[in-house]
């Protein structure tokens, strides 16, 4: 079983890997965000512990690039950071696990252990209509062979509608899912990211695959 501990604090680190040693693990070290994501590149681990606060690239940053270039290496984000919507960004870039410092040792060695036997998770169904193309997982959308950068607010509301192509979603539906179940601002906030999401990944191109339905909502083109 062998880890890859990216982590920037060194005392901390080795303490770390010393305890996974003892437990049985083969653990290798990395204390930069550009070290840890060659180490993870090139070689095969079963898990990677992640810190996000790293010099050089965050590892968000790190997790990003992982998951553009295809590894689905199990990766358990480390961090002092305990926020909800730190936690969320991590999994909404691919993470498997969190882990807030200070944290119990004996929870560490469970949630790896847990990690382990799950293994690689299989890499996700890519999303597309006609030549749209949405990777959950890289969180990459393309036109053809043309990359379109997207917020995370963008991104997130074509792939609620990719995943219900050819039905009409009111804007309440698309609020509930994309927004939060309890948001109580205007819902004309959905007019204004169809906007641009058309300007991103229609306008540029001469297609329409976002269509208005007049008293429902939106519905995206499944051909």
């Amino acid at each position: 079983m062998r880890l890859l501990i990216v982590e920037d604090e060194r005392e901390f680190a080795e303490t770390l890997r010393k305890g996974l040693m003892a437990e049985g693990f083969t653990v290798d070290v990395a204390h930069t965000g550009p070290d840890g994501l060659w180490s993870a590149s090139e070689h095969d681990y079963d898990v990677v512990v992640l810190d996000i606060m790293l010099p050089e690239m965050s590892g968000y940053e790190v997790l990003k690039r992982l998951r553009a270039a295809r590894k689905w290496t199990p990766v358990l984000m480390l961090t002092a950071k305990d926020g909800e919507y730190d936690e969320a960004d991590a999994f909404d870039l691919g993470a498997d696990d969190y882990l807030s410092k200070p944290f119990s040792f004996v929870v560490l060695i469970a949630r790896l252990r847990a990690l382990l036997r799950r293994g690689a998770p299989a890499r996700p169904a890519v999303l597309t209509a006609g030549d749209l193309l949405l990777d959950p997982a890289a969180r990459t959308v393309h036109r053809g062979e043309k990359r379109i950068e997207l917020t995370a607010r963008e991104f997130g509301l074509l792939e609620f509608l990719l995943r219900r192509a050819g039905s009409a979603l009111t804007k309440n539906e698309i609020l509930t899912h994309v927004w939060d179940a309890h948001y109580d601002g205007d819902e004309n906030v959905v007019e204004v990211y169809v906007g641009y999401l058309r300007r991103k990944i229609d306008t540029p191109f001469g297609t329409h695959t976002i269509e208005t339905v007049r008293g429902v909502g939106y519905r995206l083109s499944a051909s």
